[in-house]
């Protein structure tokens, strides 16, 4: 995995790799705060358990809806200023904490995260096909998953964060939120509300910060192949690629098992071994995202012996034989299984994304915008498990929905991500 060097024997793509593959720990840190603020915020601001649900909605709205501007943004006017923009609409949504805090406003919470998540689209349907551009090409899907290791970092450190600088700790009943005089309930909830005020001050400076060394740092304006002629053509001519078309496929269906298993877990063990919530979210974060942080830096490693697509359908196949032991057991083993698949999950996300914009020239830029919109695939599929858990009454019976997703992911690995030469008309 070595980059293109200069005449004069220098890296000139260490610096913009390092900056970039900071990026990618800033919208890991977005997601993963999210199980923190829908119960925080649900108390703060006194809300049912649909309208706390929107948090999540807010942010996947966010990457639909900008994930096709932030690709023409960055056709415009190239990879620099794509991240420049994306990091001040990060830093613009975190400040707007403080104001939606202050004045118990979730309507304004909602609209700080997404105006974050449109910044992280912005990043993330940057970040990803420029690093593949940083080296040789052979190599980028692994350079890739060595970047996206440090998105597994995020997903471990927030839930951390959070849960010492967000959550107080501090939980009435109803019974006694009911027996406060007005002027102590609105005292009580402004100061849950106002947890969040320092912390996302911390994240508005820090992002700044980061944009400030973007700036001022050499980010090359890589200059891409355009052979056959269509790299102005910025549309969805980009699906004539067959590899884009399942790889976007592929995407939302791997997003979307992601979402399902982790989303329900705490349900789940509660249902197969009756672990108490606090225990089965530790378990979580402790032990199923940390495999998620090794698998990353693990599957790396492994790509310089295994092909990325021969490695991501035996991840893929592994996974689906994880779930369906987890769907056919009870007991403990069946938690196991679960909590076993994060670590092959790791290496999907990348991977699909680098083979889905392979060899596409300036078309990448659209490639990307399109693979990041399949994120809504988060949205999705949950719906899906909830319906089957309604119907059966059993959450075991509804993890069959993420070991499908799993089965688009191996086609895409078997035979969805080889290139097919276009025909010319």
């Amino acid at each position: 995995m070595q980059p293109t060097k200069t005449a004069t024997g220098k890296n000139q793509y260490l610096v913009p790799f390092i900056l970039v593959t900071s990026l990618f720990f800033l919208w890991a840190f977005l997601h993963n705060t999210n199980p923190i603020l829908i119960p925080h915020l649900k108390k703060a601001c006194q809300l049912t358990d649909t309208q706390s649900a929107l948090i999540d909605t807010a942010v996947y709205i966010g990457y639909f809806v900008m994930a096709l501007p932030a690709g023409l943004f960055m056709h415009r006017y190239g990879y620099k200023k794509g991240i420049l923009f994306g990091l001040v609409l990060y830093a613009i949504g975190a400040f707007l904490f403080i104001p939606a805090a202050s004045s118990l406003s979730y309507g304004m919470f909602l609209t700080a995260l997404f105006i974050i998540a449109s910044g992280a689209t912005f990043l993330e349907t940057v970040a990803n096909p420029y690093i593949t551009k940083l080296g040789d090409p052979a190599t980028s899907e692994q350079r890739l998953n060595f970047a996206q290791s440090f998105n597994g970092v995020g997903a471990f450190v927030a839930p951390i964060i959070g849960s010492q600088f967000i959550l107080s700790g501090v939980e009435h009943t109803k019974e006694e939120l009911k027996a406060m005089s007005p002027d102590m309930l609105n005292s009580y909830l402004l100061g849950e509300a106002g947890t969040v005020k320092i912390p996302y001050m911390v994240i508005a400076i820090v992002v700044i910060i980061v944009a400030a060394f973007f700036f001022f740092s050499h980010i090359p304006e890589i200059k891409e192949d355009d052979s056959d002629g269509h790299g102005h053509s910025f549309s969805a001519k980009i699906f004539r690629h067959s590899h884009v078309t399942w790889a976007v496929i592929a995407q939302l269906f791997y997003v979307g098992a992601q979402v399902c298993v982790g989303s329900f877990f705490i349900r789940f063990t509660k249902e197969m071994m009756d672990l108490p919530e606090k225990q089965a979210a530790l378990w979580w974060g402790t032990i199923a995202m940390v495999g998620f942080m090794v698998g990353r830096f693990v599957g790396t490693f492994l790509m310089k012996y295994i092909q990325a697509a021969k490695l991501l359908s035996i991840y893929a196949i592994i996974n689906i034989i994880l779930l369906a032991v987890a769907i056919a057991i009870k007991g403990p083993i069946a938690v196991y299984a679960v909590i076993a698949v994060p670590f092959f999950m790791s290496i999907m996300f990348p991977t699909i994304f680098a083979l889905g914009i392979k060899d596409l020239g300036e078309e990448s830029k659209i490639a990307s915008s399109f693979i990041v919109m399949s994120i809504v695939g988060g949205a999705i599929f949950p719906l899906f498990m909830g319906l089957i858990s309604d119907a059966t009454g059993s959450m075991q019976n509804a993890y069959i929905v993420p070991l499908l997703c799993f089965v688009v992911v191996l086609y895409f690995g078997w035979k969805g991500h080889k290139i097919v030469p276009i025909k010319q008309s």
